[in-house]
């Protein structure tokens, strides 16, 4: 009942949501011809081909967590073939420009019966995954008829998803059980799975592909050496600067923690910030905000590699690009995460621990709370509540960099509870493929 109401009601959705989806695709760069591979229509490069392992991730976020399990999975069968999709545009774009030759790259067909029957069709998976909590009940429902495995990678769900999945119980618990297997981050999650009605044999915990550090690829030196001439260029000497950092912020965020930066240039002249919105296409409306402060605002595009010139009287580095915010991570002094102040969820603090940068957090990470708790009970990060606390955290650490690093050292430490976790998912995902061959 609960899957005929869904295509009962989904086509009327699709209708009314198309125009608002289309124009918030747009702005952030549109689908670049591809748009009718999202009714399954493909090249003749991509259709009627060997069998694929397909990985769907919804944007950029779950890309970069689907191209670490992609680089396991090449590593150990270079010759599998691989289709990597994505439902964004900034999703799409940022798979293209770093997976290579290592998988093909589509926009994920719509949910529709008829469009996933094309889909599968032409792209012939022999194992789908869905990464992080991605449901999709038609394509589960078809793949599964048709004998194909579809496993959740890297799955978690959060207390307000557990919450609003029980509101639906009726067209998500027979869709979850569908599903060959879901893989959980945490072992606290399996009880919330539990919970709204999964099967228990279909949770295994492998950990977090996200947070584990045996997968996480540096920085490319050719792209930190760009950042780090930019910093010269911008606050020449930069041996003397102590370098602020707000990563993947929300809106409001930038403006907010400005004001915190000017309370605490009084007595660190010598601090620099650098602010990286989680969408670059807020970077008007941010320099906006920032200049309404007074501030003096270099923007990242803007940037002339053979320009002589330097901008001592510049304060604030606005980052509107995208790509590069781990090598940032690497080149600042402390790292505020973004979204967990005026925001809900907060976003990943993994790389700038991993970059061994302090990190310092607000009260609104609901998305990470288990590495949160982890981190905080371990004194690996700090987390708090209001901006008034922020600036005096910020007092602490700039005063004393020493036990900024102690902070720091800790957080790597607590990751590597994780260690190994995309490995582990590899072979969860070669075990079912295998059971799938053997029918």
């Amino acid at each position: 009942m609960g899957l005929w109401l869904y295509n009962l009601l989904l086509p009327v959705y699709l209708l009314v949501a198309l125009p608002g989806l289309l124009i918030k695709m747009r702005r952030r760069g549109g689908y670049g011809g591809q748009f009718m591979q999202r009714f399954a229509s493909y090249s003749r490069e991509l259709q009627f081909k060997e069998p694929c392992w397909w990985i769907h991730a919804v944007s950029v976020g779950e890309v970069m967590v689907a191209l670490k399990l992609i680089a396991v999975i090449r590593q150990a069968r270079p010759e599998q073939r691989l289709i990597l999709s994505t439902t964004s545009s900034t999703g799409y774009a940022t798979a293209r420009e770093r997976v290579g030759e290592q998988a093909e790259v589509i926009y994920n067909p719509l949910d529709v019966l008829g469009i996933v029957h094309r889909a599968l069709n032409r792209l012939r998976p022999e194992l789908m995954v869905l990464m992080e909590s991605e449901i999709w009940p038609n394509l589960i429902t078809v793949a599964r008829k048709r004998g194909i495995p579809v496993v959740i990678a890297n799955a978690r769900l959060s207390p307000r998803s557990q919450r609003r999945y029980a509101k639906a119980q009726g067209l998500v618990t027979p869709t979850l059980n569908r599903l060959t297997a879901i893989l959980v981050q945490d072992k606290a999650d399996i009880g919330r799975w539990k919970s709204i009605g999964v099967h228990p044999d279909k949770l295994h915990h492998v950990g977090s592909v996200k947070f584990d550090p045996a997968s996480l690829a540096a920085p490319k030196q050719s792209l930190t050496k760009t950042l780090q001439e930019i910093l010269s260029v911008c606050w020449p000497p930069i041996s003397e600067n102590k370098v602020l950092l707000l990563g993947s912020s929300h809106a409001g965020e930038e403006a907010a923690v400005a004001r915190v930066y000017q309370a605490l240039r009084t007595d660190f002249p010598e601090l620099r910030l650098i602010l990286v919105p989680r969408h670059f296409e807020r970077a008007n409306e941010v320099l906006e905000d920032l200049k309404s402060l007074g501030l003096k605002v270099r923007r990242r595009s803007t940037w002339d590699a053979g320009s002589d010139a330097s901008s001592e009287g510049d304060e604030v580095l606005l980052v509107d690009s995208t790509g590069e915010l781990r090598a940032w991570y690497g080149l600042a002094d402390v790292t505020i995460i973004g979204k967990s102040f005026l925001g809900e969820g907060g976003q990943n603090p993994v790389e700038p621990i991993m970059e061994s940068c302090p990190v310092v957090f607000g009260p609104h990470m609901q998305n990470f709370a288990v590495l949160v708790n982890s981190l905080v009970m371990a004194d690996g990060a700090r987390q708090v509540g209001t901006l008034d606390d922020l600036e005096t955290q910020l007092r602490e650490w700039l005063a004393d960099p020493l036990a900024a690093q102690a902070v720091a050292a800790r957080g790597r430490a607590c990751l590597e509870a994780h260690s190994g976790a995309t490995r582990r998912t590899f072979e969860k995902l070669l075990e079912f493929a295998k059971d799938s061959a053997s029918f």
